[in-house]
């Protein structure tokens, strides 16, 4: 079936969904965390991007869907990407934190701009500057959550690492 690592993963990806459901600041979510750590902890394709793909539509049916659902998902996209080439290095999770908050800020706000605001560089600085404290939420919240998700893995593998041994094959 499931060995204990791939169990560790999806209980701690299946905590950090359900916090997207517990009262929180705007942004200040677990879902790019998890979409990181997907990418850096899942070897099969399929799963490292169904993983959060799966976790915002279970949690958008909990919540409700909003016109730029399509955006925020394919945002998170980047995420997983990131993840992937970010593996578990600390100093590398961390950098692909800071850019998966810069690329989810401006993907998402590029998209309020083009449907919310004048087609011009007013607009668009008027758009990104409405967004500016939403970016900060998205920030702390991808940090915190990658170190909670990271180094929760970290320490089941130092702790026993014949049961947390990083050969997860969830290949597909």
């Amino acid at each position: 079936m499931f060995d204990k690592r791939t169990l560790l993963i999806g209980s701690l990806v299946l905590v950090a969904v359900a916090s997207r459901l517990l009262p929180h600041p705007p942004n200040f979510t677990a879902l790019g965390a998890v979409a990181l750590f997907g990418g850096a902890s899942l070897t099969g394709r399929r799963w490292a991007y169904g993983l959060p793909l799966l976790a915002m539509l279970l949690s958008d049916l909990v919540i409700g869907f909003h016109g730029w659902a399509p955006v925020v998902y394919g945002a998170m996209m980047v995420y997983v990407w990131l993840g992937r080439r970010a593996g578990s290095s600390s100093t590398r999770v961390i950098g692909a934190s800071l850019l998966g908050s810069v690329a989810f800020f401006v993907i998402t706000n590029l998209a309020c701009w083009w449907s919310m605001y004048d087609h011009s560089a007013v607009g668009l600085t008027a758009c990104f500057a409405a967004a500016i404290p939403f970016f900060g939420f998205t920030l702390a919240g991808d940090l915190v959550f990658s170190g909670v998700l990271f180094g929760a893995m970290a320490m089941a593998e130092k702790l026993s690492p014949s049961r947390f041994a990083p050969s997860l094959s969830l290949g597909c």
